[in-house]
């Protein structure tokens, strides 16, 4: 199999964004069309099947290869400047949008992150766009046709200790790219909609409306945010899963509520504890430096 038919295989966008000049715009445009453009959009809206890494630095063909046991599938370096981007292909494609799937986009993303530790790659890339293997421009290494699962990828990049550690997850909001824009705007709607629902009770359009509205504000906060389009449908699949599958829509109002104060209740509750125990706590340091005194 040729290197050409190798990309057009993997590739999977039908309607990408694409350019010849980041600095006039992306826009979509037909497969055959972006096939010609110097950058493409690098997976299709709703799956990744592609994890990209930016390497700025003008020997990033050299640091991709120090990747022994998971080397990229290409390596699409700019010859004036030697910097690249890795791409690695994965055997099974990750759904970004649907609510069944959302720990294998937390795992990609965790597992991208750790590749781009791995080559010292760019912390501020998004992801969307990437160097077309195909064109002139560039020069275009294809190293094999191996697709990574991604557990596969966890393992090799545990023996090389580049995993992001569990505090990397609490990176705040305005830093987020590539999939984890989509994680923490899941993550934060779905939290927010399972509280909207108590004023949506008999209305999943008036849900719709709430939840797409909020999925899009938090879009709006990122740098570089998320297609609209991707956007949306993260919103879709909140509401589908809230109307089709949660008991909060499901019981009604009525159990909500009750379910509602029960959990405020047990709060507060906890709240007054921890409160007598900080202040038995205090108490006793007073009483301490007294008989020390």
């Amino acid at each position: 199999m040729t290197e050409t038919l190798d990309w057009e295989t993997a590739w999977l966008p039908h309607y990408p964004y694409a350019t010849d000049d980041l600095s006039q715009g992306i826009w979509r445009q037909k497969r055959d069309e972006a096939m010609g453009k110097r950058y493409i959009e690098a997976n299709p809206q709703s799956l990744t099947n592609l994890l990209v890494v930016d390497i700025d630095d003008g020997i990033a063909l050299q640091k991709a290869m120090w990747c022994t046991s998971y080397r990229p599938n290409w390596v699409v370096e700019n010859p004036q400047n030697g910097h690249a981007h890795a791409l690695w292909l994965l055997a099974s494609p990750v759904p970004r949008t649907e609510y069944a799937h959302r720990k294998p986009v937390a795992y990609a993303h965790a597992i991208t992150e750790g590749l781009r530790i791995s080559v010292d790659g760019d912390k501020g890339y998004s992801g969307l766009i990437t160097k077309n293997p195909l064109h002139a421009s560039w020069e275009a290494y294809h190293l094999h046709t191996h697709a990574y699962a991604l557990d596969e990828l966890k393992t090799a990049l545990e023996a090389d200790n580049c995993l992001p550690s569990p505090s990397w997850r609490k990176t705040k909001r305005r830093y987020a790219t590539g999939l984890g824009r989509n994680c923490i705007i899941f993550d934060s709607a779905r939290l927010w909609a399972y509280r909207e629902v108590r004023n949506h009770f008999g209305s999943p359009e008036s849900l719709e409306r709430a939840v797409t509205a909020h999925v899009h504000g938090l879009n709006a906060e990122f740098k570089d945010p998320l297609p609209d389009k991707e956007a949306q449908q993260i919103a879709n699949s909140i509401v589908r899963w809230i109307v089709t599958e949660s008991r909060l829509w499901n019981d009604g109002p009525a159990v909500y509520e009750a379910t509602f104060t029960a959990i405020q209740s047990a709060r507060g509750r906890k709240g007054i504890r921890k409160t007598n125990q900080l202040r038995a706590e205090n108490t006793r340091s007073k009483i301490m430096e007294v008989l020390n005194g």
